[in-house]
């Protein structure tokens, strides 16, 4: 059988209805939208930073509370097969807001490169269709001053890395270059020393009188100015602070807006409030820590759609949430069972939690045909029926709205893959996935834990999905090196493309 057969076979399986289950299967067939949502839908994108496909009680945990994200996922559209586009945040951020494999985009893996000014992202469109648009949270992607030293690469050493969110259509900004402690984001203990607790994982929250050392980094604004008030708690409150200021500042206005919340919390340093680790005190230091900043980034997932209902404006809002990648090694960071964490482009380092709230739409489903970050602007711009001038560049995700709808979507190929010394092509049912020149073949709708090789009963199918991946990998290359807009972005920055995997 080719691949083609292999894959459509899977297709029919795309979308379930999450209002009945026996077995665990689910049985109910979509039903119809209750009523529409606006003609121009507001935008919200949510992402949690190394967050679990298991990390979350929907999918399991019986540790870490998160009763909104349960919510949601009994509300609306809950994706059993959603993966970040890459194993590491930086490249999978990329992915979210240009609709293209990092890999295009010169966005290898964090800490490197940049989202090239020449790349149209989703606020760059929207902000042409009258949208107001906000980034909350962490950018990486990019520094966020040129003429000081602020978190992993930003300052004067290394002007050429300068690149902002309000240079990529974002009117309003509340951002950060990379990480912070999830708590009292500016600062860290002077010393800290509790039973050979480590500072790199994070600490017990300080005391309101105690002195703390400048962490390193900064949030800032759309100005280009640092920002110095109101720093002090929860990280992920912070965030949705700014958020609702904004939203409430676009629904007064009735002026349509997108707002990309990208929360810090669960990335280490992890530091919980006291009220959020006392909820887990019969548990151990890092686990206080840890479930303690998912709750409390959970309640304010809460706290925006309480808002968003006080507004009146929840029934025309797409909100989305997702992780952007899998758990960080070495923490107690869930992944269902799923094979490997962060940095690995096994399930569990890039099938991560993945919802979707659009109630003026009446869309509740269970889907667990593959979807990937990639996916956000295609299927953003079907809903506004908006589309992109000719040009615009290859675009590596599709629209998925019609799964909500009980219909299958046409993806042109399977999802591809590629980081480091590794790359994967995962289709709706057979997995190929390359290590260090190491072949590997699984049948996901049997074996999502990858436990059975099957390349050596499949030697012709994996020889196709080797070939295609590497066709796939040869026009990430011409786009990286100008293709649709030319080299001046990789020749400013000295890029070259990295070497292959075996």
């Amino acid at each position: 059988m080719t691949l083609a057969g292999h894959e459509l076979d899977g297709r029919a399986r795309g979308v379930r209805a999450a209002c009945s289950r026996l077995g665990g299967v689910a049985v109910l067939i979509l039903a119809a939208g209750a009523a529409r949502g606006g003609d121009r839908p507001n935008i919200i994108l949510c992402m949690a930073d190394d967050l679990g496909w298991g990390s979350v009680g929907y999918n399991g945990s019986e540790v870490i509370a998160t009763p909104h994200l349960d919510a949601m996922a009994r509300e609306g559209v809950r994706f059993d097969r959603f993966y970040s586009a890459a194993p590491v945040c930086s490249p999978t951020r990329a992915s979210c807001l240009t609709g293209r494999h990092p890999y295009r985009t010169g966005v290898f893996t964090a800490n490197a490169g940049i989202l090239r000014p020449e790349e149209q992202t989703i606020a760059e469109v929207l902000k042409a269709h009258g949208y107001a648009t906000g980034h909350f949270g962490k950018w990486h992607l990019g520094t966020l001053s040129a003429t000081e030293k602020d978190s992993n690469r930003g300052g004067p050493k290394h002007p050429e890395l300068f690149n902002p969110p309000w240079q990529h259509g974002f009117d309003v900004c509340f951002s950060t270059e990379a990480k912070v402690p999830t708590c009292d984001p500016m600062k860290r203990p002077a010393a800290f020393d509790d039973e050979g607790a480590s500072l790199k994982f994070g600490w017990p929250r300080m005391e309101d009188d105690e002195t703390g050392l400048a962490y390193g980094t900064a949030y800032w604004n759309e100005e280009g100015e640092r920002v110095s008030d109101d720093l002090d708690g929860d990280d992920s409150r912070l965030i949705m602070d700014r958020a609702l200021t904004f939203i409430e500042s676009a629904a007064s206005e009735e002026r349509p807006f997108l707002a990309v919340i990208w929360f810090h919390a669960p990335h280490l340093p992890c530091v919980a409030t006291k009220e959020y680790a006392a909820m887990y005190a019969q548990l151990g230091f890092e686990m206080q820590q840890y479930a303690g900043c998912i709750t409390a980034l959970d309640a304010q997932v809460g706290r925006l759609r309480t808002v968003l209902k006080e507004l009146s404006i929840a029934d025309e809002t797409m909100l989305w949430f997702c992780s952007d990648n899998g758990p960080e090694r070495g923490t107690p960071g869930e992944t269902g069972g799923f094979r490997e964490r962060k940095r690995s482009l096994h399930e569990g380092g890039v099938r991560v939690p993945g919802l979707l709230v659009w109630p003026g739409k009446g869309y509740r489903a269970v889907v667990d045909t593959p979807v990937v970050t990639s996916d956000y602007l295609p299927t953003i711009l079907e809903a506004l029926e908006i589309e992109l001038e000719e040009g615009s560049g290859d675009l590596d995700g599709v629209s998925i709205l019609p799964l909500f709808e009980g219909r299958a979507i046409e993806r042109p190929a399977p999802i591809g893959f590629v980081s480091g010394n590794q790359i994967a092509w995962s289709g709706d049912r057979f997995k190929y996935y390359r290590k260090d020149g190491e072949e590997a073949l699984f049948d996901l709708t049997q074996d999502a834990h990858e436990e059975r090789d099957l390349s050596a009963a499949h030697p012709d199918l994996v020889e196709e999905m080797r070939a295609r991946h590497a066709t796939w990998m040869r026009e990430l290359q011409a786009s990286f090196e100008g293709e649709h807009y030319g080299t001046t972005s990789f020749e400013r920055l000295g890029q070259s493309w990295p070497a292959l995997p075996r």
